[in-house]
């Protein structure tokens, strides 16, 4: 029975990481299909995290009520700060390379995300390096690799590998599905990436002075609203520019706010905590896989060899990566635990001892 258990419980939380990787690349689609639209790029965020506001609000309030520590200027000033990496620009960056690249590869140099944040806790001095240890130069390498495949795809375009016009048609989703600038894209994207690597590493000293992860991403979310509509009272003072025009747009926004936003963000939390950070980051490639299958079939994306390569690139620099964090975090524990031995070995010595010379006459 208990290995029955055992099983349904794998079943489920691999179930619910490849329905995570599967809204996350539903979104990539549904994104390119809002600007194909013509919904602005301002609106667009603004609306999902309205929606995302509403639907993590009333949880964050009552699920932490009495764990949440009180507040105090200095946390809100970081909460803005968290908010304006990892709202702003953030989900700016990505919708700015979005517009001028393509799912498929968006998707792709996201990979390189869990690279990029290595570096910056590495930078920062909250994660260890040796490379003495076959562990920590895997994961420089890993960064390394990870870096160079962004890098790649940034710089090398190379000739299209398929060409072909899309299988379905979905009125405006089409149109306009076409690459405008492959570099200024990638740097876009690249920006994105940077922004999301930084909000991670930024999140753990506020984490621990503010240890209610629903709130914190609750206010982060709030105030990246706010930011959001600063901008917009100077970017976008058309009114027509608000208003939703067709279905279509107004799924785009929902799926937004209520799939990439709440559920995957529900989603995500227990899976991280089911299987841990690193269970749920090496399906990550997964997302990239159907992006590319939806992209073709909807879009008509095409792929090129620069995309190709750098891809595999960054998918190999990030598996190699989360392989040294697995083996650095394997090797802790053992050391844990043959400190632990030989502080009890030690106790059980001294107390022999202590024993030995008191009973001498």
């Amino acid at each position: 029975m208990r290995s029955d258990s055992k099983v349904s419980e794998k079943a489920k939380l691999f179930i619910a990481v490849l329905a995570l990787q599967c809204c996350y690349a539903g979104f990539h689609i549904v994104s390119r299909a809002a600007l194909n639209m013509g919904v602005s790029k301002i609106v667009f965020p603004v609306y999902r995290n309205v929606i995302a506001l509403a639907l993590l609000a009333p949880f964050a309030y009552f699920i932490e009520k009495k764990d949440r520590p009180p507040l105090t200027f200095s946390l809100l000033v970081q909460f803005f700060l968290l908010a304006l990496c990892g709202i702003t620009a953030n989900q700016g960056f990505y919708l700015l390379g979005l517009y001028y690249l393509s799912p498929t590869y968006a998707s792709a140099i996201q990979n390189s995300v869990p690279a990029i944040t290595f570096a910056m806790a590495a930078a920062l001095r909250l994660e260890q390096v040796n490379i003495k240890k076959r562990f920590g130069l895997a994961k420089v390498v890993g960064t390394v690799g990870s870096i160079a495949g962004a890098t790649v795809i940034t710089l090398y375009k190379g000739p299209p590998l398929l060409s072909h016009e899309p299988h379905l048609t979905l009125g405006a989703i089409t149109s306009s599905s076409q690459i405008l600038n492959w570099t200024l894209g990638c740097i876009y994207i690249l920006g994105n990436c940077l922004a999301w690597s930084g909000w991670m590493v930024l999140q753990v000293p506020v984490l621990k002075q503010y240890p209610a992860r629903l709130s914190v991403t609750t206010f982060t979310c709030f105030f990246g609203l706010i930011q959001f509509l600063v901008i917009a009272a100077f970017t976008e003072t058309d009114i027509d520019k608000w208003k939703v025009h067709s279905g279509g747009e107004l799924c785009t926004i929902l799926y937004a706010g209520l799939v990439a936003s709440g559920i995957s963000f529900s989603l995500q939390i227990w899976c991280i905590d089911r299987g841990g950070p690193l269970f749920v980051a090496v399906f990550q490639p997964v997302q990239t896989v159907a992006v590319a299958i939806m992209a073709s079939i909807i879009l008509g994306d095409q792929l090129y060899s620069g995309g190709v390569i750098g891809s595999i690139l960054i998918m190999v620099g990030l598996y190699s990566v989360l392989w040294g964090k697995s083996e650095e975090k394997k090797a802790r524990s053992q050391e844990t635990n043959h400190d632990l031995t030989t502080h009890l070995l030690d106790q059980e010595n001294s107390h022999k001892d202590d024993t030995a010379v008191s009973d001498i006459p």
